[in-house]
């Protein structure tokens, strides 16, 4: 069996000491356990998606987007995105979050304006161990995406979360 798949919530997995190359193995096979393969992957008895884009494996960019973090050069995306640590530790973390299983987390709805839209996000906060995790309802309202997960590490980030849980919608979406 893999070193990390039987660790559970709120361990950190160990990444630190292997190559590359394994290091994604091991995360792999845990995004492949609990979100890829999971066929009760469900927050409210909802189903979770990736993002669809036409002519990208959906999967392949999920997993990508829950262990790796964008680039930056002097303030401006480059499109890049580089391997996190403390996000990758947290991986199996998202599962048991979505299960409402892990520590006590905080559910609410926010709108977001996004590229000029208010767009519904669902967030999933667990505030004692500083993660959050981001749907988005589909316009049916039947199902979410998954659009992120990560340790809140950087500067604002859980003044960030505060103020949205502040300002919530009165129901969750």
């Amino acid at each position: 069996m893999p070193l990390n798949l039987p660790k559970k919530y709120s361990t950190l997995l160990d990444l630190a000491h292997l190559p590359e190359h394994k290091r994604t193995e091991s995360l792999y096979s845990i995004f492949k356990r609990d979100i890829e393969e999971n066929t009760q992957f469900k927050f409210q008895s909802k189903q979770i998606w990736p993002v669809k884009k036409d002519g990208v494996d959906t999967m392949q960019t999920l997993f990508n987007h829950l262990t790796r973090r964008d680039v930056y050069e002097d303030g401006k995306k480059t499109g890049a995105r580089s391997f996190e640590m403390a996000r990758s530790q947290r991986l199996h973390w998202i599962k048991t979050h979505i299960e409402g299983t892990g520590g006590k987390i905080d559910v609410f709805s926010y709108k977001d304006r996004i590229r000029g839209k208010d767009i519904i996000r669902t967030y999933i906060h667990d505030p004692s161990q500083d993660y959050i995790i981001i749907l988005e309802p589909l316009k049916t309202g039947d199902d979410y995406y998954l659009l992120s997960a990560y340790y809140l590490n950087e500067p604002g980030g859980k003044d960030q979360i505060n103020t949205k849980s502040k300002k919530r919608l009165p129901k969750i979406y």
